[in-house]
């Protein structure tokens, strides 16, 4: 390998285990029903409900060959499997692969 490439790795990995250990430090003072935490809490999930929207809706790579309809159709199953199965999120991953599978064959 270059020393370019090692160099870059050295780096990344300093800056994510710098900001994790700074995480652990700092985090026995965060009160996590403070109002800038349920902030960060609120950013956090709209940004991954934009993504998974972006995904359903725009999707890249093999998931663009199933159709739209198809798609909505798993996440409603995936949904209602995750409340069935307690607010576990294996099987609605799992059958929500398996289900994408078989309607994007079949249909």
């Amino acid at each position: 390998m270059s020393d370019n490439i090692i160099l870059v790795i050295l780096v990344t990995s300093l800056a994510t285990y710098l900001s994790r250990f700074l995480g652990v430090i700092s985090s026995k003072k965060i009160n996590s029903n403070s109002k800038i935490f349920r902030w960060f809490n609120c950013i956090a999930y709209s940004i991954l409900a934009a993504l998974i929207a972006r995904i359903v809706i725009f999707p890249a790579g093999i998931l663009n060959e199933a159709d739209l309809w198809i798609r909505l159709f798993i996440i409603f199953i995936s949904i209602a499997i995750y409340l069935v199965a307690r607010k576990n999120l294996v099987y609605p991953t799992i059958l929500s692969a398996i289900l994408l599978t078989l309607m994007n064959g079949y249909l």
